[in-house]
């Protein structure tokens, strides 16, 4: 019995996979276009994603320590 459900479990989750195209059901239409737009997008340009949304690193990585530079904002706790 084990050794029959270890394939089968295998199988199933590889059955989970969809390799096709993303398109709305048979009868079913894609949501109304944005206020402001005419046109309706397609279901590809609706899942790229926007610099906005998915920014680039702009990190530099520092090589060396530096001094820190006087930061006018960190105030001691008032005494109120």
């Amino acid at each position: 019995m084990r050794r029959l459900l270890f394939p089968v479990v295998v199988l199933a989750l590889a059955a989970c996979g969809q390799r096709a195209d993303l398109k709305p059901q048979t009868g079913d239409t894609l949501p109304p276009a944005p206020y402001g737009r005419d046109v309706q997008p397609k279901a590809e340009a609706l899942l790229k994603t926007t610099p906005q949304a998915a920014p680039e690193r702009s990190v530099e990585l520092r090589k060396q320590s530096e001094k820190r530079t006087d930061d006018p904002f960190d105030l001691p706790p008032s005494e109120d």
